[in-house]
């Protein structure tokens, strides 16, 4: 794109050469001079001096203090947000190499395929599947039967799908991870082994849900494994058989989720946690990194804590956690008074 271009995509205005050619974006600490870089905050503006990108963004009131002919200069209202545009026009641009349907991959039969995808090489397609427009699956991908795909999703490589599987439209799932796998349903039996209880559910996954690399998301025992709409989930995490997990719902690396929970609507759940099968979390809840919960949680807010709690007394618990050297010491000494004066 040229200077002007983006200038005209972001509504802004030019200082410089606005026929300089920009074919990405980059760091302002270390972008080259092909590229676009931006400035959003007054910690970043003693690199303008220096930095080696062809173009910037900055404010409207932006003050140059070093004045540079070999670097053109975008005005606009908010550059984060300026910049946010470009990496999403550029991503786009990206994706237009990817397009076709591979010779290497196999396809089975009564398979539905939309307009203008891409397929892989070596992808996996079973029988009875269905795959929207506009979608692209890169190889190495399995899709198992049954599977339903909708429009602008992105599965990135080595992804596996069980049957049965449904995802909705706008999906990016990275590599590695494995949707609609059994669930953990082992039955002990009278000798003490156990036998496996069969997972005939499936997985449902609705629309604008992104989900991270290496993560296994169960089937149902019976039913559905839901993902609502927007949910973003990081890499590796778990998450079980018959798990329901509300609209917008954002959850951190390393989480592990326990089988029949039921996740609300906007949570927030940090890196490492464990959450135990058969409860329930409101809307609106937050919770903190490493915490386990083990009980309901029913009042939105900051839940912390080796076993969750409101912060407020998390807090005040870890404060008492701290005086208790100090309280054992008075204990000590209270009991030798005593001993001293029951001689």
């Amino acid at each position: 794109m040229t200077v002007a271009e983006i200038s005209e995509l972001l509504d802004g205005s030019v200082q410089g050469d606005s026929e300089k050619i920009i074919t990405g974006v980059g760091k302002i600490e270390s972008a080259e001079p092909g590229e676009i870089t931006f400035i959003a905050n007054s910690l970043y503006e003693k690199f303008f001096e220096h930095t080696k990108a062809g173009a910037i963004l900055v404010s409207d009131d932006f003050q140059i203090k070093f004045p540079r002919n070999d670097i053109s200069v975008i005005r606009v209202h908010d550059p984060y947000r300026g910049f946010l545009i470009l990496l999403e026009e550029f991503e786009k641009k990206q994706d237009d190499f990817y397009e076709g349907i591979s010779d290497e991959c196999k396809i089975g039969n009564d398979v539905t395929l939309g307009n203008d995808l891409y397929i892989g090489d070596f992808v996996s397609i079973n029988d009875n599947c269905t795959i929207g427009n506009n979608s692209r699956i890169f190889p190495n991908c399995t899709l198992d039967k049954n599977v339903k795909i909708g429009n602008n999703v992105t599965i990135y490589p080595n992804v596996s799908i069980y049957r049965g599987t449904v995802i909705g439209n706008n999906c990016i799932i990275h590599a590695g991870t494995v949707i609609g796998s059994d669930g953990f349903g082992q039955v002990k039996q009278a000798d003490g082994s156990f036998k496996k209880l069969p997972q005939i559910g499936i997985v449902r996954i609705g629309d604008d849900v992104e989900i991270g690399s290496n993560c296994s998301i169960d089937r149902a025992t019976i039913g559905e494994t839901t993902i609502g709409r927007g949910v973003k989930i990081d890499n590796m995490v778990q998450i079980a058989h018959n798990v329901s997990i509300g609209d917008d719902t954002v959850i951190a690396g390393q989480v592990g989720i326990a089988g029949s929970a039921k996740i609300g609507k906007r949570v927030m759940i940090g890196g490492q946690s464990g959450i135990v099968g058969h409860i329930t979390i409101c809307d609106d809840a937050i919770i903190g990194a490493s915490v386990g919960v083990s009980k309901s949680i029913s009042k939105p807010g900051l839940y912390t804590g080796y076993r969750a709690k409101p912060h407020k007394e998390d807090l005040k618990q870890e404060a008492f956690i701290k005086k208790i050297e100090e309280l054992n010491s008075k204990i000590k000494m209270l009991e030798k008074n005593s001993k001293d004066g029951g001689q």
